[in-house]
This record gives C-alpha cells, sequence and structure tokens, in this order.
C-alpha cells in the first residue's frame, strides 16, 4: 500500500464523470496507480486512477496532508467517506 484518501466531496462534472475531492490521509497517491476502492471497510471496486488533480493542475503525485481530486477509471459509484487506497503490485523473490 501506497497511500490512501479519503473522499470528502463529489463533483458531477459534464464529458468526464465523477469527480471525488479527497484528502491523502497517509502516504502518497500516484496518478496511474492500481486502487482499491474501500466502502464500510469492504473493498467494492478494485481498477486505476484516471486522473489526479490539484488546483485544476495535473498532478503526478499528491503527498499526505493535501487535497486532490480523483477520478477512477470506468467507475463512477463513489460516495462521501469512501476510502481510496493505492497500491503497488511487488514480486517477492
Amino acid at each position: 500500500v501506497t497511500g490512501q484518501a479519503e473522499i470528502r466531496h463529489i463533483f458531477k462534472i459534464s464529458h468526464i464523470g465523477v469527480v471525488g475531492g479527497s484528502y491523502v490521509t497517509s502516504g502518497v497517491i500516484k496518478a496511474g496507480e492500481k486502487i482499491r476502492l474501500l466502502r464500510a471497510g469492504v473493498v467494492t471496486y478494485e481498477g486505476k486512477i484516471s486522473s489526479l488533480k490539484r488546483f485544476k493542475d495535473d498532478a503526478k503525485e499528491v503527498k499526505e496532508g493535501y487535497e486532490c481530486g480523483i477520478t477512477i477509471e470506468n467507475y463512477n459509484d463513489i460516495k462521501e467517506g469512501d476510502i481510496i487506497e493505492g497500491y503497488e503490485m511487488v514480486d517477492k523473490e
């Protein structure tokens, strides 16, 4: 797990879909990384971040303590209070 972000507000934008206004609670959230969407502690979706923004600018990563806007690839059913958990798959040899 590389980081976690809590969705605090939902924005519906035409031509884009649903954007989760998020606050990074731990670690780092990176653009394009694999994520798990947790709702009430249960994984409801696994996918990728399609866009990550800070103040209308694209961001490569957002660190703990900062706010950002996150859109999830091919998924729009996000709600306030959901947790986005970014992760990396690492081979252990």
